[in-house]
């Protein structure tokens, strides 16, 4: 049964801007549910807390105060909140909704991870918890179903902030339940109720162990039993379980995990650094665990009375479970709802009634015959009337031109109007989506008939992101309903480091949602490359950048006053006013400039003929005119500005002599 058709919330518009849709996970906490924000045409996950939770007044004023700071942790790995309210005793949270499953229903499916794509998954939580750190946010809650691996691929965590909500608020006084979950408890947590960035680091190696192993380091049928596991006992090696997993691996583990939180890493950052080399160090590819051997049906019925879930014919489907979704419900303690299968065999009664309906069989034989009669009869006088001129048929017109279908459905004796344009992904725009009447029906001459166009996919603006940092500008375009898909670093000398120049497409353009949309993200200002420059032309040129050139004089063959060295290196990031230094050569030898740089023998001397002066003309029609004054040409991008700003040698030089220019 759809548990949502009995949920009060679907359907129904909250706090005036949210319409939910469907119930899509439920958990100890609170429900969570799609939506579509009314108000901006987006859709998005509303997280209501459960009624225990919103009738309490400080656990109201935590939660809302929580949402605020929360609100403000801008990471590609962290489920962005959009927004928080209250309507009448329903207490809210929108979310950024994530199309996908849960970490937990990953593990359900496939069992242990091979280590590659276990580290590869902690190292983007990892990456969020980090972010959270940094600002000063401690999760307290850990685990796979806080982890969402999306159908892109992305991998988001979700919940920041509802513990710390509950944490110290009267509910929990009542209650006198600890914030978390006992399977990732850190020991501080399980003690005194203390939790910090290095409570987080140990629930992030509990989930690595679980990963790695297919299964949490203690299991119990009490709570309190597990509990005790973390204070008194040391998580065991992934690889006294699993044997080919690597020592490193098992050292990120037992440094994650540590009893004494002051010897594990300070927080998520610095476990990541160290999950980071250590997943550099693994061995490339690296085949899957084999999946488990198939239990026979007895075995799996068993199973399944054991965790009090249901076979619903694609999985199993616990208690507390809704289905798929971007939050799934966590599994509480071993009382669960045992289903057991029911056979039912027909007993004596059964069978006696069943041959008595048989023999009655034969009257309705005789309704059914008059009934067939009755039919044919209606079915040749429908075929008569409507051989008599006075019904058509609505004709095929999807997928044509609107004007077109319009005219033709007018000649066929149609009262023709357009309806408003719908969004479509598969029917082109300006082209007939529907109609009402459905083409193929049998409608009365003259009839109306209603013409939908397709308005093609949904567009959305792609957002004004220059200026902001990676990190904002992947935000606001995701809240855009777009995905960031290449971001490619390019110098600027403008734009300081980390900044976005612009998108591709163009910001402002109007493309498809869901798109993606490639970021260029500036490296700041970088050393351009001014080797073999006449020396006069490498410091204008460096000044220009808002440089500040040293010149060093070095004899060397190359052509006296040329540029044969810098510091720094061509493309280093460089800042405003720095001193950069050219080495120039120093050269009283007779410079020749034959087509490689060669002297012609004594006698032979060749003829000289001017070099055009090509500066600050475009870079092709510099070309032309020194391919055309007998020269060749050899083109360096610096500035790539499209217009020549250094040229080399200059004054009288041979016919044939290869001339640098630079743009």
């Amino acid at each position: 049964m759809d548990t949502t058709l009995a949920d009060p919330l679907v359907g129904r518009l909250l706090d005036g801007r949210y319409r939910v849709d469907s119930r899509i996970a439920r958990g100890g906490m609170a429900s969570v549910y799609l939506a579509m924000d009314v108000r901006l045409d987006r859709t998005v996950a509303v997280k209501v807390m459960h009624r225990s939770l919103a009738e309490d007044p400080a656990f109201v004023r935590r939660f809302i105060g929580e949402a605020k700071s929360v609100a403000s942790l801008s990471h590609p790995n962290v489920v962005a909140v959009f927004d928080q309210g209250t309507d009448g005793e329903h207490v809210y949270l929108s979310m950024e909704y994530v199309p996908g499953r849960t970490l937990r229903d990953v593990l359900r499916e496939r069992g242990r991870l091979p280590a590659r794509e276990a580290l590869e998954i902690m190292i983007a939580v990892l990456a969020a918890l980090g972010a959270a750190h940094r600002a000063g946010f401690v999760h307290r809650d850990v685990k796979p179903e806080n982890v969402l691996l999306a159908n892109d691929g992305r991998v988001k965590v979700v919940d920041f902030g509802l513990a710390r909500a509950i944490e110290g608020s009267n509910h929990q006084t009542r209650t006198g339940f600890m914030i978390g979950t006992i399977g990732y408890m850190s020991p501080e947590q399980v003690t005194d109720g203390r939790a910090d960035a290095r409570s987080d680091v140990y629930a992030s190696g509990i989930m690595l162990f679980e990963l790695l192993t297919g299964q949490p380091p203690y299991s119990s049928e009490s709570p309190m039993a597990v509990a005790y596991k973390h204070v008194h006992e040391t998580v065991p090696a992934p690889s006294s379980l699993v044997p080919d997993i690597p020592p490193a691996i098992d050292r990120l583990v037992a440094d994650a995990t540590a009893k004494d939180a002051d010897d594990r890493p300070a927080d998520a950052g610095a476990l990541l650094v160290a999950a980071v080399e250590v997943h550099r160090a693994l061995p490339p590819g690296g085949a899957a665990p084999p999946p488990p051997p198939q239990a026979d049906a007895a075995a799996r019925v068993a199973g399944l009375h054991q965790t009090g879930e249901h076979w619903t014919g694609t999985g199993p489907v616990g208690p507390d479970r809704a289905g798929p979704g971007p939050v799934a419900a966590p599994r509480t303690g071993p009382n669960r709802t045992m289903v057991q299968p029911k056979l039912e065999l027909p007993t004596e009664s059964t069978r006696r009634s069943r041959s008595r309906s048989r023999r009655r069989i034969g009257p309705q034989w005789v309704a059914i015959g008059v009934l067939a009669v009755v039919m044919l009869a209606g079915i040749g006088f429908t075929a008569w009337y409507f051989s008599q001129g006075q019904y058509t048929t609505v004709p095929n017109l999807l997928n044509k031109n609107i004007v077109a279908a319009q005219s033709e459905a007018t000649k066929l004796g149609f009262r023709v109007t357009v309806a408003k344009a719908e969004n479509s992904d598969k029917v082109a725009e300006n082209m007939v989506l529907r109609t009402d009447p459905a083409w193929g029906s049998s409608v009365p001459k003259g009839s109306p008939l209603t013409l939908i166009p397709s308005a093609g996919p949904v567009k959305v603006v792609v957002p004004d992101v220059a200026n902001l940092t990676e990190g904002a500008a992947r935000s606001k375009i995701a809240q855009s309903g777009l995905t960031v898909g290449k971001v490619i670093k390019q110098g600027s000398p403008t734009v300081p480091r980390g900044q976005v120049l612009r998108t591709s497409p163009q910001i402002g353009s109007k493309v498809r949602e869901g798109r993606e949309i490639t970021i260029i993200v500036s490296s700041g200002l970088l050393m351009p490359d001014v080797t073999e420059m006449p020396r006069e032309q490498a410091e204008q040129f460096l000044r220009e950048k808002g440089l500040n050139p040293q010149v060093v004089e070095q004899v060397d063959d190359a052509p006296a006053g040329t540029v044969i060295a810098q510091s720094p290196a061509a493309a280093t990031p460089v800042d405003k006013g720095a001193v950069v230094q050219i080495t120039v050569s120093r050269n009283e030898n007779i410079v020749c400039f034959g087509p490689f740089g060669e002297c012609p023998p004594p006698g032979q001397e060749q003829q000289l003929i001017p070099v055009p002066d090509v500066r600050f003309k475009d870079v092709r029609d510099a070309q032309e005119e020194l391919r055309r004054a007998g020269f060749q040409v050899r083109v360096r991008g610096v500035a790539r500005s499209g217009r020549v700003f250094a040229q080399h040698p200059m004054g009288q030089v041979p016919p044939g002599t290869r001339i640098t220019i630079w743009h």
